[in-house]
């Protein structure tokens, strides 16, 4: 393979959709990785009323920016997640790019996730993690320092302390907290434009870089200048 981090090669398969050939995920070599549409399409992910929605009608009319999040009571999550909620509408408009994020828990907890982190763009769950499983994204957890993450903002003990208040409160878990995520540019139709799979808790896709790779104006985040730097 070349050296190049994220290649991608899209040649149309015999029904013409077009699938990944090879890729170069980021920070390390690893094998192909093919996105079987088939196998996707028509899984379903649920909106914060329990709504069923095929996977396949996330993508299928837009470029579509999807980003799959560990459990929702995990702070790196929720700093990341806030500074996707930063991203601008009329950026996105006027690339016609959409923005999606889907998380491994029952949908009954979007609603206050969503308050609790200011992201007001489309949240779907994946209660049974069907689509994490079909992905093949990581379902290890390893302990990583958050202070490299270019968008976590607290440190781990505070981190940690508050998402166990949180556990206690609601009694309940908000996804299984071994897995761990993942960043896909999508669409329009079954075309893959880049695909990031997390490593560990911090190794999300930097949102300056997503929004490059979908044609997106980026973002600046005067608060943390750490966010400026690719």
């Amino acid at each position: 393979m070349a050296d190049d981090k994220d290649d991608i090669r899209e040649p149309a398969d015999e029904e013409g959709l077009k699938v990944v050939d090879e890729l170069k995920m980021s920070r390390t070599e690893e094998p192909e990785y093919t996105v079987n549409f088939e196998k996707l399409r028509d899984k379903i992910v649920y909106d914060g009323m329990g709504n069923k929605v095929k996977f396949g009608d996330i993508y299928k009319m837009q470029k579509t920016i999807i980003v799959f999040v560990r459990h929702l009571l995990d702070f790196v999550t929720k700093d990341y997640v806030e500074d996707l909620g930063m991203i601008p509408l009329e950026y996105l408009q006027s690339s016609d790019v959409r923005l999606v994020v889907i998380g491994p828990a029952p949908y009954k907890f979007i609603s206050d996730f969503k308050k609790e982190t200011g992201f007001h763009y489309t949240f779907y769950c994946d209660p049974d993690r069907e689509l994490y499983k079909e992905l093949e994204l990581g379902q290890e957890y390893e302990p990583t320092d958050v202070s490299k993450s270019k968008h976590v903002k607290q440190n781990s003990f505070m981190g940690v302390l508050r998402g166990m208040w949180k556990i206690m409160r609601v009694q309940e878990w908000q996804g299984d907290v071994k897995q761990q995520g993942g960043a896909f540019i999508l669409g329009p139709g079954e075309v893959v434009h880049y695909i990031h799979i997390d490593k560990n808790q911090i190794d999300h896709a930097p949102i300056n870089e997503l929004l490059k790779r979908a044609g997106v104006q980026q973002v600046s985040f005067p608060k943390d200048p750490r966010v400026q730097e690719l």
